[in-house]
């Protein structure tokens, strides 16, 4: 190669790729030495502390002593189910869509594979692939999958001229939309979807039957939204609250520690009352409505923060019934459905950075409620309890460390490294990037970050949530005048100062 005949011709060999000079001084430089010493030193770096994996994570600085009243949604937020519930939904949604869509009797074979999917995925409805999606609609390499089948990266760039997903695909808002070829897996509750989509496309692939994935897309998700509508959902979990909904002191300790701190409660969701009730019953116990300020139920949210037009109604629960007087006030120990958030500001006086809310989904409980109304919000991610475990374990750290290194290497030396050097320096990156990547999903990774950016589900999360934790309990861990700071990242044109504590 012309580099390494210059290198030759200086005079300068000695190792394998031979010595270069540095464009800016007469510097000797032998890089499998560079890159060896790398290895060596990410073997005895010391690493950095381990991260608590019940901690609350602050995007933006938050002083709770500024908070007045705390809000809660429901579902995989003051309740936090089991792992067994993904498994129910699945079968559930399986036999929806062999006895309602007609779709063939053997996919009642299939069962939840667990480990397949993450949720922030994006499927592309009208090619019917399943993939991850950076901060930049980047499509994240080797996850992009037909099926339960990788789809090669060559076949990617041809049918998105690249890897970029353009934003008229995009819904720029809620994250899915009818309207809109890409449709995104946000909520808990989407995982076993995610599941039975892919089976079900992987089924008609593996047999050679015609299919288009847009009709499997809405079959699959009105068989999932139908066992939510018809109450069959909400009938399994309440006849069985010990499998799906483990009783945690922590909770009760939690709202009655706000309580007593002179805290105002509240609870919206869109969930009814009878399965609200049993589930805050077992958790909390039979007085767990004396704890809040306003309970409201069936909140059609995300319209609740939005639209105005939609009346409160008191709800009765001795008869499940509705009353048909025009709410004008918002009283404790009553039950109210529908509403709008219009209302409950007049009717309560609680509005913007006084209130906290807390919810699971960062469309449908974050969003509107910050972006519009000024609230803090608090994002509850489960998963982020099994994430910190993988961050904090030392064969993950040493190879972030060498990526990290490596990475500089290659920015420094690539205008004047022979180009075999180059190249074996990119599949050594390649191969630390797959290998962290798989750690915490074989098929798609970590739910927050691409191999070096945000996932688009993070970026939302980070603009969404001023505070994110694995579960809502882990408050207790904070008195009620804690104020949460942001880590200072460097932006790219800044220096990176390290922990001046470590």
């Amino acid at each position: 190669m012309k580099a390494i005949a210059i290198i030759r011709k200086a005079g300068l060999v000695g190792c394998r790729h031979g010595r270069a000079l540095c464009s800016a001084a007469k510097t000797n430089v032998c890089y499998d030495s560079l890159y060896e010493n790398i290895k060596t030193k990410s073997a005895e770096a010391i690493l950095p502390p381990s991260i608590d994996q019940f901690a609350v994570f602050a995007n933006n600085e938050i002083n709770l002593s500024d908070i007045e009243v705390y809000g809660f949604d429901y579902d995989y937020t003051l309740a936090d189910y089991s792992d067994s519930l993904r498994y129910a939904m699945f079968e559930m949604g399986k036999m929806a869509l062999v006895n309602t869509k007609n779709y063939p009797k053997v996919l009642e074979r299939l069962k939840y594979i667990p480990d397949f999917a993450i949720r922030g995925l994006h499927f592309d409805l009208k090619r019917g692939l399943l993939m991850k999606l950076d901060a930049f609609h980047h499509i994240q390499r080797d996850t992009v999958y037909r099926g339960m089948t990788r789809v090669p990266w060559s076949e990617v760039i041809d049918y998105y001229s690249g890897f970029h997903v353009p934003v008229t695909m995009m819904n720029q808002y809620h994250g899915s939309g009818s309207g809109t070829e890409m449709h995104q897996f946000v909520d808990i509750f989407a995982i076993p979807e995610i599941s039975l989509v892919a089976q079900v496309i992987e089924f008609f692939r593996s047999n050679f039957i015609e299919y288009d994935p847009e009709y499997v897309f809405w079959d699959v998700r009105s068989a999932v939204e139908s066992i939510h509508s018809s109450g069959e959902l909400h009938r399994a979990i309440t006849n069985n609250l010990e499998r799906y909904l483990p009783s945690r002191r922590q909770t009760t300790e939690l709202l009655e520690r706000l309580v007593s701190c002179n805290k105002k409660l509240f609870l919206i969701s869109n969930s009814g009352f009878p399965f609200i009730n049993a589930g805050m019953t077992h958790m909390v116990g039979s007085h767990w409505l004396d704890l809040f300020d306003v309970v409201i139920i069936n909140a059609r949210k995300p319209d609740f923060f939005t639209s105005g037009k939609r009346p409160f109604r008191t709800y009765i629960p001795e008869t499940n019934s509705k009353l048909w007087h025009r709410v004008t006030t918002l009283e404790k120990g009553s039950v109210y459905s529908e509403g709008n958030l219009y209302d409950l500001r007049q009717f309560t006086g609680w509005s913007g950075s006084k209130v906290l809310y807390f919810g699971d989904h960062v469309y449908t409980d974050l969003a509107d409620a910050t972006l519009h109304h000024g609230w803090r919000t608090g994002a509850i991610i489960p998963e982020l309890k099994e994430e910190v475990k993988i961050l904090n374990c030392e064969e993950f750290k040493r190879d972030i460390w060498l990526l990290v290194n490596l990475q500089e290497l290659l920015e420094k030396y690539q205008d004047e490294a022979p180009e075999e050097v180059l190249e074996h320096w990119k599949l050594e990156l390649i191969s630390i990037r797959k290998r962290t990547k798989n750690m915490f999903n074989p098929q798609f990774g970590s739910l927050f970050r691409t191999y070096h950016n945000a996932t688009y589900f993070s970026r939302r999360l980070h603009r969404f949530a001023a505070i994110y934790t694995s579960s809502l309990t882990n408050l207790l861990h904070y008195s009620v005048n804690h104020t949460f700071y942001p880590r200072r990242g460097a932006l790219a044109h800044e220096n990176l100062f390290g922990d001046a504590m470590q």
